[in-house]
């Protein structure tokens, strides 16, 4: 769709957008801007010329992309951090006894639900999520919108139906959707999510994460970690915490303002994108690699052929670390997950028909 943008190697085929996203062209050129004028040159002066609203202004061009309305997403922190603060709100002050955590959770997720449970006393009962059982004893589901390993995608309108129906909210993690599938967060009533920028909206290694707190949710949301950033008045240095009555009091520290410009710089890319138009290219793609690599080999894929899914292929491979140093010493970018998981993440943005065949046919090559 807008392959000229990124800057990818000659004779690389990139399919780790899962993993971390491709570079946009631009991002260089405007870094050295930030670093020798905004930095070098303006100084201090730039936290008053755009720094300091950077969280919420570029939280919000990503809810643009989920479906969030303006003013109720923010940017900061990682995506551990920030299923932390949304945990510890959502079961702020509640009589009930339990998380539940899909459980094929992407294992930080399952860490964070684990410490949230010992300074609360909640225990943490992982079940799969055809199966939930969420009942009155729920205080809170942690859900993965897209699964890490296999590709598989929840439906998020009805697990977090199912979740209201027995008065729990839900926190769901975007981190595998967020860039590559129509997400309807305000729409749907999502009480929190969560998500990094690296994949597939092309943030940058260690990008910022973000965090969606919707407005109905703001007066009562208690940010565990009380920093200063996310105070009423920063500056006035008041002794006592007064968080700011808006999106901003879900920022915790000071901002990592250049990695934070990159993403900003990175998310151009997506102005005037449709992600229902991505949503149909990344369904093709991985159509597609499905076909050749059933039709070139005998190997066992195991994420979901029906729809919905995520915009990733995983493949079962006995040798798959091998297989996976094989295929990026020829130009195939992907990665493998033990003890035997191939993965290939398709961004639609850069990723083309041409690279999806040449990729199942090195694959053929390779195991056959």
């Amino acid at each position: 769709m807008r392959r000229e943008l990124f800057d990818i190697p000659e004779g690389v085929i990139y399919l780790d957008g899962n993993s971390l996203g491709a570079l946009p062209k631009h991002v260089a050129a405007r870094m050295q801007e930030v670093i020798s004028h905004q930095w070098g040159t303006r100084l201090i002066r730039s936290w008053s010329e755009g720094w300091w609203e950077a969280p919420q202004r570029i939280g919000d061009r990503i809810g643009r992309l989920i479906g969030a309305a303006e003013g109720q997403v923010v940017v900061g922190d990682s995506t551990s951090v920030n299923v932390f603060k949304a945990l510890m709100a959502a079961v702020k002050g509640t009589t009930r006894s339990e998380i539940v955590v899909d459980e094929s959770t992407f294992p930080t997720d399952g860490y964070i639900a684990q410490s949230v449970g010992e300074l609360t006393g909640l225990k943490v009962r992982a079940a799969q999520p055809s199966s939930l059982d969420i009942n009155e004893d729920t205080a809170v589901v942690l859900l993965n919108h897209v699964d890490y390993r296999t590709g598989a995608m929840l439906d998020m309108a009805e697990l977090t139906g199912q979740a209201h129906a027995a008065g729990a909210p839900v926190v769901w993690d975007l981190c595998h959707s967020a860039g590559v599938i129509p997400i309807r967060l305000d729409e749907l009533q999502v009480d929190y999510a969560v998500g990094c920028s690296y994949k597939f909206l092309n943030g940058g290694p260690g990008a910022p994460a973000f965090i969606y707190v919707p407005k109905h949710k703001q007066a009562t949301f208690e940010n565990p970690l009380s920093g200063w950033n996310g105070h009423r008045a920063p500056f006035a240095m008041e002794a006592s915490y007064d968080p700011d009555p808006g999106i901003a009091r879900a920022r915790v520290g000071t901002p990592d303002i250049l990695s934070m410009l990159a993403l900003d710089a990175a998310l151009d890319v997506w102005d005037d994108v449709d992600m229902q138009v991505v949503w149909k290219c990344g369904l093709s793609l991985t159509a597609q690699f499905r076909t050749h690599v059933t039709r070139l080999t005998s190997l066992e894929i195991i994420t979901p052929d029906e729809i919905p899914r995520g915009n990733q292929i995983s493949i079962r491979c006995a040798d798959a670390k091998n297989v996976m140093d094989e295929l990026i010493a020829r130009g195939v970018i992907g990665d493998h997950r033990p003890p035997d998981v191939l993965r290939f993440g398709f961004a639609p943005l850069y990723v083309t028909s041409g690279d999806v065949l040449r990729a199942a046919e090195i694959l053929a090559e390779i195991v056959n």
